[in-house]
């Protein structure tokens, strides 16, 4: 089935919808799959956040959001589009949309409002659902981190991609949420280009921290970059 565009007129929506719309995602979490969260402690109880997070199936933003257990404005493309059985919940619960190949005013606009507002802003760096391993980052997660001054945090989902299929099967999957120890926030400040080496050396550090996350099988583009390893010592978390 082919991909539905998604309407120009979703925005995020109030808090309080929001905040109910996360008690009816704990209850079909608890349906969906076995979950497990490690690493909550890692997650700020206040301060501006931006949750960056592999994205390698379509229910992780539910995951994301039984985890995290707050709002969360997540950023989508708008030009990939969504399967027509998931349209409901952006509907729903509301999204930032975005060009993947840049960051807009508006985006930068609705983003800073949402942080105002006290949300957290959710961000898959690489662009939506490209692989089944971790590709490199678009520019967008470290810019509006650097602009919004906060604090970046990584999270890795597995085990989802083969959530949907299941149900369908009467499996519930297995799957296995980590939270890492937040980083940033970043000044990208300087020439156009000092910028944009930043950026990439940020989005480096990123996509290995979420890396560190998940096993390495999964790793992609960042197999045996040595920095995996120093986060996965920071993190103490199992991803086996």
């Amino acid at each position: 089935m082919e991909n539905v565009g998604l309407p120009k007129s979703l925005r995020p929506r109030p808090y309080w919808l929001q905040y109910i719309c996360s008690y009816i995602v704990f209850l079909l979490g608890i349906c969906i799959a076995k979950i497990r969260v490690n690493g909550r402690h890692n997650l700020p109880s206040e301060g501006p956040i931006v949750l960056t997070s592999n994205h390698f199936g379509y229910f992780d933003p539910f995951l994301i959001l039984y985890a995290i257990k707050r709002p969360i404005d997540f950023i989508m493309q708008k030009d990939l589009g969504i399967e027509p059985y998931f349209l409901w919940a952006p509907m729903i619960y509301g999204a930032i949309l975005t060009d993947r190949n840049k960051v807009g005013p508006s985006i930068i606009k609705d983003s800073m409002k949402s942080i105002k507002n006290g949300k957290i802003l959710g961000i898959f760096p690489e662009g939506g659902i490209t692989s089944p391993v971790l590709t490199k980052a678009k520019p967008g997660a470290i810019y509006l981190a650097s602009l919004s001054k906060a604090k970046i945090v990584p999270i890795s989902v597995r085990g989802a991609s083969s959530a949907w299929d299941n149900i369908f099967k009467g499996v519930r999957s297995r799957v296995t949420i980590n939270i890492g120890k937040p980083f940033g926030p970043f000044d990208i400040s300087g020439s156009k280009e000092e910028k944009n080496k930043k950026i990439e050396k940020a989005s480096n550090e990123m996509m290995c921290r979420i890396a560190a996350l998940l096993p390495e099988e999964k790793h992609g583009e960042f197999i045996g970059d040595s920095k995996i390893s120093i986060y996965k010592k920071e993190n103490r978390i199992k991803t086996i």
